[in-house]
Formats: structure tokens, sequence, C-alpha cells
């Protein structure tokens, strides 16, 4: 997932900086980029996860305890990025702000959040975590 977003991200950012052609680039439509990308990153995803589980050899789709923790590990310190995106939107929307940098500053914290998620899960797995 994590890498998944970053692609995504990457490919939006390169429609808005060509889009932009150099000039000031919150002027860009940038909306359809953002719903293509996003929405692609979405049906990736899930295309992904559904040829893993089909391909994986694992013990089908059972998960002990050290997996289930190990997912919410990494769910809430990813979505640490989701809450501190919302939090930095809710103050660019009180200081009034352009919509085009509230949306990528959004954009920004989900894909944040899924890298860190997918980051946290794979350390979870390779090195272990504290419990708390």
């Amino acid at each position: 997932m994590g890498v998944v977003a970053i692609v995504a991200y990457g490919i939006y950012l390169s429609f808005i900086f060509a889009a932009a052609e150099g000039g000031a680039i919150h002027t860009v439509d940038y909306i359809p980029a953002l719903i293509v990308t996003i929405g692609a990153a979405i049906v990736i995803n899930i295309i992904v996860n559904i040829v893993v589980g089909i391909a994986s050899p694992r013990r089908g789709a059972r998960k002990d305890g050290r997996d289930r923790e190990i997912y919410r590990f990494g769910e809430f310190a990813g979505q640490s990025f989701v809450v501190a995106g919302a939090l930095g939107a809710l103050i660019l929307a009180m200081l009034e702000i352009d919509q085009f940098w509230i949306a990528n500053e959004l954009y920004l914290a989900f894909v944040l959040s899924a890298v860190l998620g997918s980051v946290m899960k794979i350390i979870g797995y390779r090195v272990g975590f504290q419990k708390w």
C-alpha cells in the first residue's frame, strides 16, 4: 500500500507541475488529477491484495494474534498522519488559504499515513515491536 501511495502521489505531482507550465501552481485545475490518482491507487491496492491473497502459500486467511497486533500497530501509527492532516487542513481553512493547498495538504497526509502504516507493519514483522 505504501509503494502504491508513493507512486500515485508522484504521478499526481507530475500532472500538477506539468499543468502549471512554470506558472502559479495554485491556479491549476487539480481536481481531475486528484480524483484519478486516488481512485487508481484504491483500485490497484484492491487488485494487489486479491492477487497476493490468491498466490500466497500461507495458511490461508487464518491470522494469529501476532498478525492482528502488527496490523493494528501499523494502522494506529499511520492514522497519526490522518489526524495531523485534518488538523492542518482545519488551520488552513481558518486562515482562509486557497482550496488547492488544503486539498493537497490532505492528500499528502493520506499518502504519509499509508507509507508510515506500511513501514510500521514491515518493521513489526521483521524486527518486532514493543507492546504497550
